[in-house]
């Protein structure tokens, strides 16, 4: 079952895996980066928007080992471009966390600016990091032990159900 081409291209074992996390400022980011060195990852890049303003998960982060915090911003281009163009060749599997949730429902809204704010981060933003990211991983996808291994984007509960609001 282990040589099954299809169960290779469907499943990726991060140990010995180089990963990258996109969103360090989510709460999930450390139990992410922590799961990933629990499961032998070799190194793990957290990406950190706008590192000038306070992170509550930036200590815990810098506390698990092989973990490097590094400028990431999925709503611009320029930084995604930069960071696939610096670390790109290493990354084996992408794991996207960056999200936003827009407060309150369509009704109660008086504008539009949550909504295209959580257009940008959601649907932009992981369009950014697959132009990006996606050409490199995809050439690299049958590329033996060093392959780039699986693109995961994690969302919301509210992906498959509206919030109660």
């Amino acid at each position: 079952m282990r040589d099954d081409p299809q169960l290779r291209a469907l499943t990726a074992d991060p140990k010995h895996r180089r990963i990258l996390i996109t969103d360090g400022r989510s709460p999930n980011a450390p139990a992410l980066a922590q799961a990933m060195v629990d499961a032998e990852a070799s190194m793990i890049f957290v990406g950190m928007s706008e590192v000038w303003r306070p992170n509550p998960n930036l200590a815990a982060l810098e506390e698990i080992k092989s973990v490097s915090v590094i400028p990431l911003d999925v709503t611009d281009t320029k930084s995604v471009q930069e960071l696939a163009a610096e670390i790109g060749g290493k990354v084996d599997i992408l794991i996207n966390n960056a999200r936003f949730v827009r407060p309150g429902g369509v009704t109660t809204r008086g504008d539009t600016n949550f909504a295209a704010t959580e257009m940008d981060v959601n649907y932009f933003g992981l369009m950014r990091l697959a132009q990006a990211f996606g050409p490199g991983m995809a050439a690299r996808a049958a590329d033996g032990d060093n392959s780039a291994a699986a693109w995961v984007n994690i969302l919301s509960a509210y992906a498959l159900v509206n919030s109660p609001d």
